[in-house]
């Protein structure tokens, strides 16, 4: 099977080849056909999957189909996305896949200045990536309107939902034309997702890749016991592996996504931290940067990491083990994409043991242990396992702990140690 079977014109077709792929993913393989044919499409698909070309490359065939001009302050197509970090990676999707087509292209999104983004829908755009709070803002403001739209994508529904953005979501629905082409994406399908899905769309074709519940065949897991006081000694080590070539090391919580990315740079490692309290521009640094391969290490909390789609990802390692199951299957899916192999390594200290069982139960697989490393703990492998809400108790418990000020008038002689 190869994209010139899908039935794509000519300029997505040189456009694909250009970016240098040859054969279909599943999910594109089972959606773009259907799109083709106007039907509305149920995904269920997490990223890496190759979700974004299978609705980017029929969405602009159909809106070359229809060539019409948009208006003033509208767009034809929108893709609402949940991340300002996942908006500005669609938009570069559509722009590269639609190269050799004259269409306008916009993305908008919070913690920047509007000014650039309402001059960009001045004149209407073709196609517009939005995250739900700008969108509302600038249709507030009466800078846009959605009345002329054609085509809705909502994508990464059940992250809408966890990160609060459902009742925003609702809104701008309520907002479309009755009349539209609708596009529904999400790696789960909890009840409240579906019913949300049942709301928008009329008789869909369902394509459903990789469940969320199972990992990708091409990731190697494994699990490494450790103490907890040892795990940055664990990934000092770790990283003297130079097939360690471009990683991200997740972390529970912003401030130790910042701890273990000086710990790093002490030890001469190129890193930096993406989570909530970097701004905006900094992100898309870090992002950059880890993309070009100006550093080697990508830092980053659950919430930040959304919707990363960087491909030659070698390693993912959970520097702390996730306490919900389903995040562990998000993580490691940054790795392995576009079908390459893909490393994932959990470090995991006592109180974590329970999630660990957690994650075997949603896999239904069991993740092998790693113990040819200096700081493997017996003691940690074969403690007995607390269940997962007392474990997440204690280690909110020792997160919430006030820490120690630091001694400014300690003794300049004292040996340092790296940290």
């Amino acid at each position: 099977m190869t994209f010139s079977d899908l039935g794509l014109i000519a300029p997505l077709l040189r456009a694909v080849e250009e970016s240098g792929y040859s054969e279909p993913t599943p999910i594109q393989t089972a959606a773009i056909p259907r799109l083709l044919e106007g039907r509305d499409l149920l995904g269920c698909a997490q990223t890496g999957t190759g979700k974004t070309a299978a609705f980017a490359l029929p969405m602009l065939q159909l809106l070359a189909r229809h060539n019409r001009r948009a208006g003033q302050r509208s767009a034809r197509a929108l893709i609402l996305t949940p991340t300002r970090e996942l908006a500005i990676q669609i938009h570069e999707s559509f722009k590269t896949y639609g190269k050799y087509l004259k269409f306008r292209y916009a993305v908008i999104f919070g913690g920047v200045g509007q000014g650039p983004q309402v001059q960009a829908l001045a004149g209407g755009v073709d196609v517009l990536v939005a995250t739900p709070g700008r969108l509302l803002d600038l249709i507030d403001q009466k800078l846009l309107h959605l009345r002329d739209l054609e085509i809705f994508v909502l994508d990464e529904a059940d992250r809408m939902l966890d990160m609060g953005f459902i009742h925003d979501v609702r809104k701008v629905i309520a907002m479309l034309p009755a009349r539209r082409h609708n596009l529904f994406f999400s790696a789960t399908m909890p009840p409240d997702i579906q019913r949300l899905a049942d709301s928008i769309l009329t008789d869909p074709a369902r394509v459903e890749v990789a469940p969320v519940s199972s990992t990708a065949e091409l990731i190697a897991q494994s699990v490494m016991y450790v103490d907890r006081n040892n795990k940055k000694n664990l990934l000092r080590h770790v990283l003297q592996d130079k097939a360690l070539k471009r990683v991200i090391v997740f972390t529970r919580t912003k401030r130790g996504a910042n701890q273990v990315s000086e710990v790093l740079a002490s030890n001469g490692v190129s890193s930096e931290a993406i989570h909530g309290n970097k701004s905006q521009s900094a992100r898309q640094r870090a992002l950059e940067n880890f993309r070009v391969g100006r550093i080697r290490v990508l830092v980053a909390t659950d919430i930040a990491a959304r919707g990363i789609d960087i491909d030659g990802i070698t390693h993912v390692i959970n520097f702390e083990v996730p306490n919900v199951a389903e995040s562990y299957v998000h993580r490691i899916g940054r790795t392995a994409r576009a079908g390459a192999d893909g490393i994932a390594i959990s470090f995991c200290d006592a109180e974590e043991r329970a999630f660990i069982r957690d994650i075997e139960k949603l896999i239904k697989q069991e993740i092998p242990v790693q113990r040819d490393q200096p700081y493997h703990s017996t003691e940690v492998e074969t403690a007995r396992v607390m269940s997962s809400g007392k474990a997440k108790a204690a280690i909110e418990k020792n997160q919430n702990r006030p820490r120690r000020p630091r001694n400014r008038n300690r003794n300049p002689n004292r040996n340092r140690t790296n940290r």
